[in-house]
């Protein structure tokens, strides 16, 4: 995959801000375009307090969830761990995975938040901008917004609201768990995230391709080497 916008990494955390708040204007919500075939899932490790990360992707099809390319990759980075500016210290690495991705996957989701996020642009968003690929993020921790009340009942939603916008939703999927937070990262719709989400979830509390990217990064990081 090429990356279709860029821009400097080696800033500080202020300059991050900025560079959020004027990639958040060229997010969009819209309809997919055609029915994805292909699902990428992708998802960062590494030890607190270290700067070596563990970046990995996954593609795997809709219809039968099988795998089809895997990729992880080890990289240093320097940007530090604030939370809101994940995406400046975590994406560069997955940049790298994506680099060596031979599949080019119809739907990005991120293990992280898309508009959901407090200014409007978590890694899922930024990804998405940058590849001007459709992309949902899916977390398992709410970062912003206020909801008024807490699904419990597998399926069950709730919206997630931020200074007067929907930016996301609750999704229960195991009774026995917290609901995950599924919001829009660029280039698809709520509804339709929310609903490729049901169908990418099987027996577990998040869905097939973060949780496989989940499992490579952090069988990596365990190791020591990819």
């Amino acid at each position: 995959m090429e990356i279709k916008i860029n821009h400097r990494w080696d800033i500080s955390p202020e300059e991050a801000k900025k560079i959020q708040l004027e990639l958040s204007k060229l997010v969009k919500e819209e309809k997919l375009e055609k029915e994805p075939e292909t699902v990428a899932g992708v998802d960062v490790s590494y030890n607190i307090g270290s700067n070596l990360l563990y970046a990995g992707v996954v593609v795997i099809t809709l219809k039968d969830l099988e795998i089809i390319e895997k990729v992880v990759v080890q990289k240093e980075v320097n940007f530090p761990y604030i939370p809101g500016l994940l995406s400046f210290r975590e994406t560069p690495a997955l940049y790298e995975a994506f680099s060596r991705l031979k599949t080019e996957p119809d739907v990005i989701f991120v293990d992280g938040q898309g508009i959901a996020h407090p200014r409007f642009f978590g890694i899922a968003s930024h990804i998405g901008v940058l590849y001007d690929k459709p992309t949902v993020g899916v977390a398992k921790s709410i970062l912003v917004g206020t909801y008024p009340y807490l699904p419990k009942k597998k399926w069950e939603t709730a919206p997630l609201f931020f200074r007067g916008r929907q930016v996301g939703c609750l999704l229960c999927t195991q009774e026995s768990a917290d609901p995950i937070v599924v919001s829009v990262g660029y280039k698809i719709t709520l509804d339709e995230a929310v609903e490729l989400t049901k169908k990418l979830t099987r027996g577990f509390r998040i869905p097939e391709p973060t949780r496989l990217a989940h499992i490579i990064v952090n069988s990596a990081r365990r190791k020591g080497k990819v």
